[in-house]
Order: structure tokens, then C-alpha cells, then sequence
């Protein structure tokens, strides 16, 4: 019985205070948030540092190769048009495709094989869309071709064929300009082409074709890409004017030939 006070006693002294664990739970708390700060403070200032470095480069590539037409601070000149404000997505789309530097002058601007890296390619859209707000690259997202076939072809229809071909096949346009052939065009060009409206074609934003209606295009023409002609040899999918062509030389030429056998024949 003398003993049990110290041993209480002993227990007293050993029992944490009642704010102990409040306590190492705002240790923890404060070691985990100054890590995270620092490591996203160290990660924003990496990316930060790198895309000043891409548009420096972007810099340095323009004025060696662009600037000549389209101005020092991308002003425009009487060759060129102004770059200010057309975004990165335009310079992704010309440049990318080869359109841009133009090999001639003619009614538009032609594709060709690309003259810059991708790298290159890069940053001179990120140093174009430096000097002015306008259509970035799009997003993934809308760019892997798992949207809806059907409503993509309803809208291409409405929104592009009477240029483009209902099968992507391309066209004749006006003084000499041409709808290109959308088969095997990558899905970022496609969507790119319609966020800036290239050549004679006319702007597709938000407000007119959703981001996902733009998928839904992408999708169509990826399909078109993927499935042989059901109908037999397409004849390049230009329409009626093959088609009648076809059959004025071979169809009207077989009629001929079958006329002439019949005669000497019953001579």
C-alpha cells in the first residue's frame, strides 16, 4: 500500500500532455507543406526558365528566317501579314505542314516538306505567341480520334464538304486556289486548320464547332483514313466529275466498240 503513490506518481510524470499529439500533428503538417512549396517553387521556376530558353530560341529563329517578310517585331510588311495575336496554333499548322516559308509566290501557300525540326517548330510558336494572345495547340484530349464518327460526318458535311469533298478528297476553288485533301493530315494540323483558318478557310471557333465537335470531325476523317472504299475503286473520291469522265471514255467507248462488233459482224 506505501508503494502505490509512487507508482502513481511515476504514471503521472510519464502521461503526455493532452496538446502533444495537436502538436506533432501540426509538425507533420508544417514538414509537408514547406516540401511541397519548395519542390513546386523549384518546378515552376524549371518550367519557367525553360519556356523563357524556347521563346529566346523561338527569337533567334524568326529573326534569321522570318523577319525578312514579316518584320522584325512581326508587324507585317507588304510581303507578309502581321503575326501579332495569330497564336501558336498558326504557326504549328504553316510551319509544321511546310507552308511556311513559301517556296513561291502563288494563289496559296502549298504543302511541302517541313524546312524546321520540331523542336524549331516549337519554339518559334511559343515566340509568336509571346508577342500576342490567340489560338494555342490543342489540347490531347481532343485530338485521339475516340469521338463520334457519325455526328462528325453530319457536321463535316454542313461545314466543309462543299469545299473539301463529302470524303475529304479536296477541291477546285476560285483563281486558282484549292481545297487540300484531308487523308492522312495529322489530327493537330485538322484542328489547328479550323481554330485559325488557313488559306481561303474560314475560322471554325468555339462558338461554331464545340471542341468536341471538332472531335467528332477528327474522328470521321481518322475513319475515312482507316476504311477502304465499300462501294469498289473510288476514283479518287472526287465525285461526279470522275464519275462522268469514267463513263464517257470507257462506258460510251464500250458502247462504240459493241456497236462497231455488231455491224461487221452482220456484214
Amino acid at each position: 500500500m506505501a508503494n502505490k503513490p509512487k507508482t502513481s506518481a511515476r504514471r503521472d510524470r510519464g502521461r503526455r500532455h493532452p496538446l502533444a499529439t495537436v502538436a506533432l500533428i501540426m509538425v507533420g503538417l508544417l514538414g509537408t507543406g514547406g516540401a511541397y512549396a519548395l519542390f513546386t517553387t523549384s518546378a515552376s521556376a524549371e518550367t519557367s526558365t525553360a519556356a523563357e530558353a524556347q521563346v529566346e530560341d523561338g527569337s533567334k529563329l524568326f529573326a534569321a528566317n522570318c523577319a525578312t517578310c514579316h518584320g522584325m517585331n512581326l508587324q507585317g510588311t507588304t510581303q507578309a501579314p502581321s503575326l501579332i495575336g495569330v497564336g501558336a496554333a498558326a504557326v504549328d499548322f504553316q510551319v509544321g505542314t511546310g507552308r511556311i516559308p513559301l517556296a513561291a509566290t502563288g494563289p496559296q501557300a502549298e504543302e511541302k516538306p517541313v524546312q524546321f525540326t520540331q523542336e524549331q517548330v516549337a519554339a518559334l510558336a511559343a515566340y509568336v505567341a509571346s508577342m500576342g494572345p490567340g489560338p494555342g495547340i490543342p489540347s490531347e484530349e481532343y485530338l485521339g480520334g475516340e469521338g463520334d464518327a457519325a455526328v462528325g460526318a453530319e457536321l463535316f458535311r454542313i461545314n466543309c464538304a462543299m469545299c473539301h469533298n463529302v470524303a475529304g478528297a479536296g477541291g477546285a476553288l476560285t483563281e486558282g486556289k484549292f481545297a487540300p485533301p484531308l487523308g492522312g493530315v495529322s489530327a493537330t494540323h485538322i484542328y489547328e486548320a479550323m481554330i485559325t483558318g488557313p488559306q481561303n478557310m474560314p475560322v471554325f471557333n468555339d462558338a461554331n464547332i464545340s471542341p468536341e465537335d471538332k472531335a467528332n470531325i477528327i474522328t470521321y476523317l481518322k475513319y475515312l483514313d482507316e476504311t477502304p472504299s465499300v462501294g469498289g475503286f473510288g476514283l479518287g473520291d472526287l465525285g461526279p466529275v470522275s464519275e462522268g469522265l469514267f463513263i464517257w471514255i470507257f462506258g460510251l467507248g464500250a458502247i462504240v466498240a459493241i456497236t462497231i462488233w455488231l455491224t461487221a459482224k452482220s456484214n
